[in-house]
């Protein structure tokens, strides 16, 4: 994960930190946090240009995080993909949300039996469309399932710079 400062100018980021900013301060819980950064971020959502054109390039081994912004209440992150890479099945430590920029974000979701995972249901992320949930119930994996690079940014509701991810746990039950 890229956890550099940088002097890069990030059109767009500015208004989504301060906006972000207020609503954490206004300590509402998790999912009504979520939901309102979203409603932000879907106003708000910035282009392709708030990451550099080396960032957008992705990695060729797996997905690429850029934190473009952290502190105590939460982080921004620029997330790429490349055709067909993926998340592992993972949850959360806090609140996200997140909006394509580029590419198709598949996302499945699951439930956790205690000895194994069911699937709960399937959303295909678009260009333009924004999204947020909270723990419990966040258990998913992502794949960019088109074949352009994809690029989207993250809202989580914790300083990933500090804990160097936004994942709280990672799954390797048998899904039924």
């Amino acid at each position: 994960m890229n956890t550099a400062a940088t002097t890069v100018a990030r059109p767009g980021l500015d208004v989504l930190v301060s906006g972000v900013s207020r609503i954490v301060a206004r300590r509402l819980d998790a999912r009504t946090t979520a939901h309102a950064v979203a409603g932000l971020l879907r106003d708000n959502l910035p282009g392709l240009d708030l990451l550099t054109p080396a960032e957008r390039a992705g990695s060729p081994d797996r997905y690429a995080s850029h934190v473009l912004h952290a502190e105590g209440g939460f982080s921004i992150v620029g997330v790429v993909w490349r055709p067909g890479q993926d998340t592992a099945i993972h949850d959360h430590v806090s609140w996200c949300t997140f909006g394509i920029l580029s590419g198709i974000e598949y996302e499945t979701l699951y439930r956790d039996m205690g000895d194994h995972l069911v699937e709960i249901g399937r959303a295909e992320n678009r260009p333009g469309e924004v999204s947020g949930f909270a723990p419990p119930g966040d258990i998913h994996m992502v794949r960019n399932t088109s074949a352009e690079t994809g690029v989207s940014v993250h809202v989580y509701g914790a300083d990933v710079s500090r804990l160097g991810s936004s994942v709280r746990r990672v799954y390797d039950l048998p899904i039924r």
